[in-house]
């Protein structure tokens, strides 16, 4: 199990609701450099911890002719200068455990996808880097059996909430979850846009309801979630991969505070 006093050097705002927020997928280190600017902005302005997150390969698609990414190497050197830039942690994701070595180098965060959280070998390997591990929760998975993934790392992880079920275009959050998973020692993270996806529910792409996103987010942190993780872009129409369930950034700024007061209250 893990250690609940063992926290992460980079939060530095320890007793308020943490935030993991970016584009699903690098699309150019210009859109990247524009999104971590109004992340940096947020951080500053509310007195919070933000963390940059954006994935450089995305394996997991619905068609062969999906949109994935710039690559590793391409993909790491944004993330490294946006860290360098914008003074923000960043989070990417790894599907092999042969790309943790090389991610540990620029991640302060590496995550292990859904889909992936059983494989031994991705969470040794990730864990071997010494770096914090966010482990997404299985659509197939009950939160109580997260605990072995949570050994499998040594306990220095996350785990995040991103909704139950697999395949039938469908996800349903189960908020019982969150309370279950904290009861293993590690912080809980509600992930509000990959919980209202549509896995494959578009024409060979995932759909997804957007406006639900901060409803569920709000119950997240009522029923304890201590950091939110969201997908955003400035133009969640036009976006490369799930737009659907993207936020613009306008709209994400414009919640924070709300979501703040909310986690104060109940921490009170």
């Amino acid at each position: 199990m893990s250690d609940k006093s063992n926290q992460p050097p980079f939060l530095k705002n320890k007793e308020k609701l943490f935030i993991i927020a970016g584009p699903c997928v690098i699309e150019s280190a210009d859109l990247c450099r524009r999104i971590a600017e109004q992340l940096a902005e947020v951080a500053q302005l509310h007195t919070i911890d933000v963390i940059f997150k954006a994935s450089y390969d995305k394996a997991n698609r619905t068609s062969v002719d999906s949109f994935r990414g710039p690559g590793k190497e391409r993909g790491l050197e944004i993330l490294s200068q946006i860290k360098t830039e914008f003074k923000l942690p960043v989070l990417t994701d790894i599907h092999e455990s042969n790309e943790a070595s090389a991610v540990g180098e620029v991640a302060d965060i590496i995550q292990i996808p859904a889909f992936l959280c059983r494989q031994t070998d991705l969470l040794v390997h990730a864990a071997k880097t010494g770096k914090w591990i966010n482990i997404k929760k299985g659509q197939f998975m009950a939160p109580q059996d997260m605990r072995y993934s949570v050994e499998k790392v040594g306990g220095h992880c996350w785990l995040t909430e991103r909704g139950t079920f697999f395949g039938y275009n469908r996800l349903v959050v189960d908020f019982q979850s969150i309370p279950q998973m904290k009861e293993l020692g590690t912080k809980v993270v509600f992930d509000a846009t990959h919980s209202i996806q549509q896995p494959g529910g578009g024409t060979g792409c995932s759909a997804g309801n957007r406006e639900m996103a901060i409803p569920l987010a709000r119950a997240a942190v009522s029923v304890g979630a201590e950091g939110l993780f969201f997908e955003v872009h400035p133009d969640p129409d036009n976006a490369l991969c799930d737009g659907p369930n993207s936020l613009s950034l306008k709209r994400f700024s414009a919640q924070i505070e709300k979501l703040l007061q909310l986690h104060a209250l109940i921490k009170s």
